[in-house]
């Protein structure tokens, strides 16, 4: 029948069942909440993995403390996926080793978890992918795919400059899904910045406006808690090295 909680269950809540007084209703309920329950999980696992998410993070791992720039209130806001239901977007906006990705990743996670269908990429291999599907004469068909999920993040946007037919074809997507569903991105350039990335001023404008409308930025700050963290282990590995010697 299809039913591994169920199988996997029974015996343990059959043994409950006169322990816990449980009716013949009861009983049945707690079978099928235990298979519901089941159910639930492994459909928020195959979601998770099909986000092909780089790594794994979590809102639980980020440290607020170490980048006072990021307001835990609003971190924990969004978690509520509210934006996701509402198509919006949202922008993380900071330097290197500040945990805009950190951010983005456990953001989709929660939206995945969630129930919504999410899609991680980097910036610079969705536009390597589009080009290649433009010239397989596919382009319509990738667009589409990535237009129907229900939450995209691009990471990384910002790092290589994009020619004019690449920015070109990340707009189409962008065009997509405006209004329809959320986009996310993190990048490691100001949006005035951006003109280095799209070269075309209208095109650049046209972009940032569609990642904007709507949405409100995240700015995780220019001082990497990373590199941070490294110097203060060298430091602790220096003084404990003259403490020992």
């Amino acid at each position: 029948m299809r039913l591994p909680a169920i199988r996997s269950q029974f015996v343990e809540l059959a043994a409950a069942a006169p322990r816990d007084q449980m009716s013949y209703l009861g009983f049945l309920a707690e079978l099928l909440m235990a298979e519901c329950d089941y159910r639930a999980r492994k459909a928020s696992e195959r979601r998770i993995k099909a986000a092909s998410f780089p790594r794994q993070k979590s809102l639980r791992e980020f440290d607020f403390e170490v980048n006072p720039n990021v307001d835990p209130a609003v971190i924990h806001s969004l978690a509520t996926c509210d934006w996701v239901r509402k198509h919006l977007p949202r922008c993380l906006i900071g330097d290197s080793g500040t945990g805009k990705s950190h951010l983005l990743i456990a953001l989709g996670t929660e939206a995945a978890l969630a129930g919504f269908e999410v899609k991680y990429t980097l910036a610079a291999k969705l536009v390597n992918e589009l080009v290649e599907a433009a010239d397989e004469k596919v382009l319509t068909k990738t667009i589409a795919r990535y237009g129907r999920v229900d939450l995209l993040c691009s990471d990384e946007l910002g790092y290589m400059e994009l020619d004019r037919h690449g920015a070109e074809l990340l707009f189409q997507v962008l065009t997509e899904r405006e209004e329809t569903n959320s986009v996310a991105i993190a990048s490691n350039e100001s949006f005035s910045g951006w003109t280095k990335t799209f070269t075309e001023p209208r095109l650049c404008a046209a972009i940032v406006d569609r990642l904007t409308y709507g949405g409100n930025i995240i700015e995780t700050g220019t001082e990497s808690y990373r590199l941070a963290q490294t110097r203060a282990q060298a430091t602790a590995a220096t003084v404990a090295g003259k403490a020992t010697g």
